[in-house]
C-alpha cells in the first residue's frame, strides 16, 4: 500500500519548497557571481584552481577559527569561500568545460570541507569547549553527513535512482550548523545566551542526518528488491518464451513418434 494522503502531502510540499528554494537562490548567486567568474576567466584561473582554493579557505577557517572558540569569524571566513563552489560550476559553464573530472572533484573536496567543519566544532568541544557529549554529536554529525552522502552515490553506482528527499541533505547541514555557529559567536561581542544556538544547531543537525540516512536505505533496500523482483520476472518471461518456442518441434517429435506406434501396434 502506498503512502497516507497526509504524509504524501507534506513530502511533495518540502519537496517543492526545496526545489524553488534551489532554483531561486541559485538563479539569484548566478547573476551575482557570473561577472567575478569571467573575471578570473579572463586571468587565466582554471575551475579545478578555485575549488581547490575554496576548499582551502574553508578548512582554514573551520580548523583555525573553530577549535579556539571564534565562531563567528570562522564562519565568516567559511561562508566567502563556500560561494567558491558555485563560481568554479559558473567558470565551468562558461567556458565550456564541464566534465566528469570536475564533477569528481567538486564532489570528493565538498566532502573534506564538510568534515573539517563539523572536526573544527569536535575539537572545540573536546577542548576548551569541555563537552564531551557535544564533542560526540559533533563526530556523529561529521560521520552521518559523508555516509548519507555515501549511501546515495552507492546506490547510484549500482544502478538504483535512490529517488528521495532526505530530511536533512548537504545544503541544510551547513545551513543550520554555520547560521548558528555564525550567531553563536556573536557572545564574544556580549551578546548574553547566544552561545546556545549552535548545541541545539548541532542536535538537529544529528538527528535529521539520522533520519535522512535511514530514508536512503529504506529506499536503497525497496529499490533493490523491486529490481530484482522485475529482472526475476523478465527471466521467467525470457524462459516460458523460449520454452513455448521449442514446444513446437518436441511437439511435433512426440506426435510423429507416437504416430509410429500406432503403425507399430498395427
Amino acid at each position: 500500500m502506498g503512502q497516507p494522503v497526509a504524509s504524501r502531502g507534506r513530502a511533495a510540499t518540502a519537496t517543492l519548497w526545496k526545489a524553488m528554494l534551489n532554483k531561486y537562490a541559485r538563479a539569484f548567486f548566478t547573476r551575482v557571481l557570473t561577472p567575478f567568474a569571467a573575471f578570473l576567466i579572463r586571468r587565466g584561473v582554471s575551475p579545478d584552481t578555485v575549488t581547490l582554493i575554496g576548499t582551502a579557505g574553508v578548512m582554514a577557517g573551520a580548523l583555525v577559527f573553530y577549535p579556539r572558540g571564534e565562531f563567528f569569524w570562522g564562519t565568516v571566513v567559511i561562508t566567502l569561500f563556500v560561494f567558491s563552489d558555485l563560481v568554479d560550476g559558473n567558470m565551468a559553464r562558461q567556458l565550456g568545460r564541464t566534465s566528469r573530472w570536475g564533477a569528481f572533484l567538486d564532489s570528493t573536496l565538498d566532502r573534506v570541507a564538510d568534515g573539517a567543519i563539523f572536526g573544527g566544532f569536535a575539537l572545540w568541544y573536546a577542548g576548551q569547549g569541555d563537552n564531551n557529549v557535544l564533542c560526540a554529536v559533533s563526530i556523529f554529525c561529521l560521520t552521518s553527513g559523508q555516509v548519507v552522502s555515501y549511501t546515495k552515490a552507492r546506490g547510484e553506482s549500482i544502478g538504483l535512482p535512490v529517488a528521495v528527499n532526505g530530511l536533512v541533505e548537504r545544503a541544510e547541514r551547513l545551513v543550520i550548523s554555520l547560521v548558528a555557529a555564525g550567531l553563536a559567536g556573536l557572545d564574544t561581542f556580549g551578546v548574553p545566551g547566544i552561545h546556545w544556538l549552535l548545541p541545539i544547531a548541532l542536535w538537529i543537525v544529528a538527528v535529521g542526518s539520522l533520519v535522512t540516512l535511514i530514508q536512503r536505505v529504506v529506499t536503497v533496500r525497496r529499490e533493490s528488491a523491486e529490481a530484482e523482483a522485475q529482472a526475476d520476472a523478465e527471466a521467467e518471461a525470457g524462459t516460458a518464451g523460449s520454452g513455448g518456442r521449442d514446444n513446437g518441434p518436441r511437439g511435433g517429435a512426440a506426435q510423429a513418434d507416437a504416430s509410429h506406434g500406432s503403425e507399430a501396434a498395427k
